[in-house]
């Protein structure tokens, strides 16, 4: 069994130590916890990357994915599928309007209802944020192959041990395409 940094979950004697006194979530095998580990810290190296770069925050990023599926999506169809709340879809369309990355129009259907449609040059910068974004996955899954059946804990484990190579990859890939780029800390949004 890896062990886990002890700024990314408490080791199993503390965990045991704490849960003598009374009942805690065991982090070492609560697959929800390795979820939002990974998550937060890919969403975190991506939105350094994306801004240092693109000048995208990993709202607008997530957005532009969507629409460069779908063409056009509501602000409700996009909280919905990723679980974004509306009102920062909305703040993120602001955003991407004013930048030229999409249209704002009402929705045939329903005219109460504002559509986001994907402009050339949103989606020219989607194509090109999309290579460094392929190239993330790449490295994160790099550890894995089409053998391996450990456990689920197993594989969450695994995939979290590697997400500094995933932030190394990023910087690699960086360093090779943009020498000229300054790395910049994210910020939860777009500067």
């Amino acid at each position: 069994m890896s062990k886990m940094p002890p700024a990314s979950a408490p080791t199993r004697k503390a965990s045991s130590k704490v849960a003598a006194a009374r009942a805690v979530v065991d982090l070492e095998r609560y697959a929800p916890a390795f979820f939002t580990w990974i998550a937060n810290k890919l969403s975190g190296g991506a939105s350094t990357a994306y801004l240092s770069v693109f000048n995208v925050g990993i709202e607008t990023w997530r957005l532009l994915v969507l629409l460069a599926i779908e063409k056009s999506l509501t602000a409700q169809a996009i909280s919905r599928t990723i679980g974004m709340d509306k009102a920062s879809v909305s703040r993120a369309f602001k955003s991407m309007q004013t930048r030229g990355l999409i249209t704002i129009g009402l929705d045939d259907a329903d005219g109460r209802l504002r559509v986001a449609t994907i402009t050339p040059k949103g989606r020219a910068l989607h194509d090109e944020i999309l290579e460094l974004a392929m190239e993330r996955e790449r490295a994160f899954l790099s550890v894995l192959n089409d053998k391996e059946r450990e456990t689920l804990i197993g594989l969450l484990r695994r995939l979290h041990d590697n997400l500094p190579a995933v932030e190394k990859a990023t910087h690699d890939y960086l360093s090779r395409h943009y020498p000229k780029a300054k790395l910049r800390r994210a910020r939860g949004g777009e500067a």
